[in-house]
């Protein structure tokens, strides 16, 4: 009997040990949480999230916070189970958040990359609401090109085929929408004088049709403007800095005293695209007082299928949607939902 029962503690002992071991040992999976959230119109660190040197700016009685998501790398089986059974938290492969061929490092840098492109289409965004559009200008022509002897170094383009040139990228689109060979005609100016041309798509094998020319966009206005903020990576903030841009710009408070969250990629025309950890947003959100979410259009059913009581889903496409909504609610009224 005695022998027995040493046997069985032993054996007793032997599997708690290796049910720690099991339970503390790594999986490849990652946990995603809820992450900070932050006011674009207040102060991080000390400092103005959005500053604007050169032109008065106003203040808000309310907030536009964007969202995070927490992404936990180095995951136990333990962690894992809790966030299994977390209405909080999310367990995912870890390989859609750090693909096999790259190292941690290199996707933080991909997301800081990220960041920082959001940033700069947020300002072409908001600046082209605030009346200062972009200018698509000639930088260099190429020799012996289509536009050689047409176009010069300083034109602004500004149609193609009566279609308006409001970016370097739809410049590109409207001379690839047609087959190489196609007379295009070209509206532009030079040193502010109007002009019209007419030039022929060329295109080498296997390549799409060029008019010659490379170009860089261009956005005059008459005062400076940064965003300052660290450790936030991803592009999913366009959305909530260009709103942020043209809250401190115009004296108008497009929150109307109240807190709004929301997410969104943005492009420089002011397209809002979606976006991933939209659960976990939702959270950060409700967490941080948000009374309304602005949320991308494509993201809504997951949304709706991750709400928080109290927390209104505004469905939005646009940077125009968006600026629709807040004044909508601003009036009183109840802007379009998810």
């Amino acid at each position: 009997m005695r022998r027995r029962g040493v046997t069985v503690l032993l054996g007793a002992l032997i599997t708690a040990l290796l049910s720690v071991g099991v339970l503390a040992a790594p999986i490849p999976y990652v946990v995603l949480g809820p992450g900070p959230t932050v006011d674009t119109l207040g102060k991080e660190d000390g400092k103005e999230v959005i500053q604007v040197n050169g032109t008065q700016t106003s203040t808000s009685a309310g907030q536009l916070r964007l969202t995070t998501v927490g992404v936990q790398p180095d995951v136990k089986l333990l962690s894992a189970i809790a966030g299994w059974f977390s209405d909080e938290e999310a367990v995912v492969p870890r390989e859609l958040i750090y693909p096999p061929d790259q190292t941690e490092q290199q996707v933080e840098e991909r997301n800081a990359e990220d960041f920082k492109a959001s940033q700069s289409s947020a300002e072409t965004a908001a600046l082209r609401e605030l009346g200062y559009p972009v200018q698509v200008t000639i930088k260099n022509v190429t020799a012996g090109g289509p536009s050689d002897g047409i176009l010069k170094a300083g034109d602004v383009v500004t149609k193609v085929d009566g279609q308006p040139v409001t970016s370097a990228p739809k410049l590109t689109e409207l001379v690839r929408s047609k087959p190489a060979g196609t007379a295009l005609t070209i509206e532009y100016t030079r040193g502010g004088k109007p002009a019209t041309t007419k030039i022929t798509t060329r295109a080498a094998e296997d390549e799409p049709p060029r008019i010659g020319v490379e170009i860089e966009p261009k956005q005059p206005h008459p005062f400076e403007l940064k965003i300052d903020l660290a450790e936030i990576g991803g592009p999913s903030a366009g959305l909530m800095f260009a709103l942020g841009i043209i809250d401190k710009i115009e004296p108008e408070d497009l929150t109307g005293g109240k807190i709004i969250a929301g997410t969104g990629t943005i492009d420089d025309e002011g397209n809002v695209g979606p976006i991933g950890g939209i659960a976990q947003k939702l959270v950060g959100a409700k967490e941080a007082g948000a009374v309304y979410f602005l949320t991308p259009i494509d993201n809504c059913t997951e949304a709706k299928a991750n709400a928080r009581p109290g927390l209104p889903l505004i469905k939005v496409s646009t940077l125009d949607e968006a600026l629709a909504a807040l004044e909508t609610l601003r009036a009183g009224g109840q802007p379009p939902l998810c």
